[in-house]
């Protein structure tokens, strides 16, 4: 049995020329941009890959570590971590973990390959993000779909679509809260800041907006917080289009 990590991404290095590939490729899924695909193409690839990566490429340099980049960083820890935990957990039956970024490397087929590789007839699949949205866990799917359909022998697979409400991540939030409270002192009141997404995704469907209300609410019942001690909002925008609020 097999456990694949399905991450974000990041650029190789923090240069315009590592950076392009990545955000074509990132900016290029129409799970990311659900724009015309024709317009679209002329801006990406007239405007944005020419001017961007590296105004990109600067804001990395600024948070790349001597390790890489935070987020390759972290989530191997994270791998290494699991791999040990379950393996004092369950000893010599210990699942086969690994880790795949959705956009650069590892790649989510070289991951798969790497599985098999190992034996790994059972696949679970979780992609390390604990709202559903389209643009990020659905997409993390495709990746894996689109490479299970160049096998001939597929492993079996099952996956995680969402783990907001969780009692153990809301468990895992709240003591990381309460250890920042001993350190710097309890404030007037918490902010609970979630990435943002373009509000039409919430009106075709998208459930990342109610999931992530609901893991505010659960926070703050887990903190014992009063409705007038805590905030949800949403960072992140771009484009023109409206985002979510507040």
């Amino acid at each position: 049995t097999g456990i694949l990590l399905i991450n974000l991404g990041t650029p190789d290095a923090p240069t315009a020329a590592a950076v392009k590939p990545y955000l074509r490729e990132f900016l290029g899924d129409p799970r990311v941009v659900e724009i015309p695909r024709a317009l679209w193409w002329l801006i990406l690839n007239g405007i944005i890959l020419n001017t961007r990566p590296k105004k990109s490429a600067e804001k990395y340099a600024q948070i790349w570590t001597k390790e890489g980049s935070p987020l390759l960083v972290h989530t191997q820890r994270q791998t290494r971590m699991l791999r040990g935990y379950l393996g004092e957990s369950l000893g010599k039956s210990c699942p086969v973990v690994e880790f795949a970024m959705r956009y650069g490397n590892p790649s989510v087929a070289s991951a798969l390959e790497k599985l098999k590789q190992q034996n790994c007839g059972r696949i679970l699949i979780l992609p390390l993000y604990p709202q559903y949205a389209a643009s990020s866990t659905a997409t993390a799917m495709d990746a894996v779909f689109d490479a299970l359909r160049k096998m001939r022998n597929m492993p079996e697979i099952r996956t995680v679509r969402s783990f907001h409400d969780h009692p153990g991540y809301i468990a895992a939030l709240a003591q990381s809260v309460r250890d920042d409270w001993m350190q710097n002192g309890r404030p007037d009141k918490l902010v609970m800041s979630f990435h943002g997404v373009p509000r039409y995704t919430l009106d075709k469907g998208d459930p990342y907006h109610c999931e992530c209300q609901k893991t505010g609410r659960l926070l703050a019942e887990a903190l014992e917080l009063k409705q007038d001690q805590y905030r949800i909002s949403f960072q992140s925008r771009f484009g023109r289009a409206e985002w979510l609020k507040p």
